[in-house]
């Protein structure tokens, strides 16, 4: 009963590995589907979907590198490290994403993590990277726009005195400022890094030309203002319900001596006001900061509410990734007095939480392990139903483990006692099949080579019996010996080397139904194109 019933668990155990593993590599990426959805505008007439423009938001993919880790370029770690990070953003991006079938996608920057310090070899490598995560961003198909990221440029401080990268940024991802028109909405994409440089200096110059440029325009329809690092926000400044870290205050750091920023995790307070009040959005979107925000900026028009977005990648430190689904008005008729809630409308979705999943898979490995290593020999009771259930798939298990049939079969088998011809005794497992029963008078010896057999006493017979078997032995065991041998057998130390065979076996047949599941599910989403 009790093996009966330690299969019964091993088989559980095989259906929560392999229904976590279902839901942990497929299913999960399809929670957003079911939570979220294309927002409403609250204008009557775009309620029914048809008069708006769906826009995916995303921000910081930040496509880890070997400036990502403390690793060595090329080691197994790094490889393994980027191998799931993309992955899981490949896998958001076609399963949580793309089903939402967005007419423009927008990137807020930090495609890459560390492209200022990255070769022209290893930034095409990450490009190829970015490409193949994202691979279902097809022109014809969607519109994609892309914002210049810290990690992608650097600040003015590194840009300035690297315009190659700025080159190949430019090469790759289009311009570092520019707009563009979707639906009835403008959306003004601003290179962020380069705002608070040195006014003297190229990037930053040509920067604000483009800014300035803009607001010299008669505003015809309602803008949308992009930049990859926030506006300015005084410290402690709340950031709403979808904040999931502590409030980052600001943090400024110019380099010598032509003092270029080197860090900032927001602009300055003077660059976010001539910004609002040059280019009037209606909204501003931001990343960088990698967890959710949300703050309102008074400005002589009207407030404005600024979005910034979370990381879509679980490994930049964010355990909650989230991308942004904007439904903008389509709808020529409208102007810019118009309320913004009937411009715009933002829903912010979240991603699977893939710590929290391996976490699980961690736990339920530990679980497994105990459950197995400590199961009682006895069992546990089973309900009625789950004992015909278990008992008819128990018998299909145990029909394949014949091994396991073969080791209980061996502590119920019999021994028998030999004597070789120079008085040494033996102890010898007796054959499976039925030995040839002896008459009273053959009592002569029956000897091959240098042993003969001599009536036989079984395991655990009382009982002595007049049989006789022709046995080759090849070692020779004393008294002292048997008598260890069997102590041993029934020793602690025996038990529990019995007990960690049975579990390593039990394991190995649970990974033998699961791993090729789960290497299935890694095939299928990293080849699928």
């Amino acid at each position: 009963m009790g093996q009966n019933q330690l299969w019964r668990l091993t088989l559980v155990l095989c259906v929560v590995w392999a229904l976590s593993l279902l839901y942990g590599e497929m299913v999960s990426y399809w929670v957003p589907l079911w939570s979220c959805s294309w927002p409403s505008l609250t204008s009557s007439s775009s309620s029914n979907g048809g008069d708006q423009v769906n826009v995916a938001v995303i921000a910081d993919p930040q496509l880890m590198d070997k400036t990502s880790l403390s690793l060595p370029p090329k080691s197994l770690a790094l490889e393994a490290a980027q191998f799931y990070t993309d992955l899981y953003m490949r896998r958001s991006f076609r399963s949580s994403i793309l089903p939402f079938k967005p007419h423009v996608v927008i990137f807020l920057g930090d495609q890459f993590d560390g492209g200022p310090l990255l070769s022209d070899e290893e930034w095409k490598e990450s490009l190829w990277r970015f490409k193949n995560t994202f691979y279902l961003l097809r022109k014809e198909e969607t519109n994609i726009y892309y914002l210049s990221g810290n990690h992608d440029i650097g600040y003015s401080g590194v840009n300035s005195r690297s315009p190659k990268v700025v080159s190949l940024f430019e090469k790759d991802f289009g311009k570092r400022n520019h707009r563009f028109i979707a639906g009835e909405v403008e959306y003004i994409a601003v290179d962020a890094q380069t705002l608070d440089g040195p006014l003297q200096g190229k990037l930053s110059s040509s920067s604000w030309e483009f800014v300035q440029n803009i607001s010299k325009e008669v505003m015809s329809r309602p803008r949308i203002l992009l930049t990859h690092i926030p506006l300015y926000r005084a410290d402690e400044t709340p950031c709403g319900s979808y904040r999931s870290s502590p409030i980052i205050n600001q943090r400024i750091r110019r380099s010598d001596p032509d003092q270029g920023i080197t860090y900032q995790n927001y602009l300055s307070e003077e660059t976010s006001a001539r910004l609002l009040e040059l280019i009037k959005p209606i909204l501003v979107l931001s990343g960088h900061d990698h967890d959710q925000c949300t703050v309102t900026h008074s400005t002589p028009t009207g407030a404005v509410t600024e979005h910034t977005l979370g990381t879509v990648s679980w490994q930049q430190g964010n355990l909650y990734p989230s991308f942004m689904l904007l439904s903008a008005t389509s709808i020529p008729s409208w102007n810019t007095t118009i309320p913004p809630e009937q411009a715009v409308s933002t829903h912010l979705c979240f991603l699977p939480m893939q710590t929290h999943i391996y976490i699980w898979y961690l736990f339920l490995f530990v679980v497994t392990l105990l459950l197995l290593l400590f199961w009682p020999v006895n069992g546990l009771s089973c309900p009625e139903p789950c004992n015909r259930l278990m008992s008819s798939i128990g018998e299909t298990l145990r029909s394949i483990m014949v091994s396991h049939k073969e080791k209980d079969e061996d502590e119920d088998c019999e021994y028998e006692m030999m004597w070789d011809a120079e008085g040494s005794m033996h102890l010898v497992k007796k054959a499976s099949a039925a030995p040839r029963m002896m008459n009273s008078s053959d009592n002569a010896f029956i000897g091959r080579g240098n042993v003969v057999a001599r009536p036989t006493a079984r395991k655990t017979a009382t009982q002595e019996g007049e049989v006789s078997v022709t046995v080759d032995m090849t070692a020779d065991v004393k008294v002292d010996d048997i008598g260890k041998s069997s102590m041993f057998y029934r020793s602690k130390a025996g038990k529990v080397i019995r007990r960690f065979v049975r579990v390593f076996r039990l394991l190995a047949f649970i990974a033998a139904i699961n791993l090729p599941l789960y290497m299935m599910l890694l095939f299928k989403d990293w080849n699928d194109h």
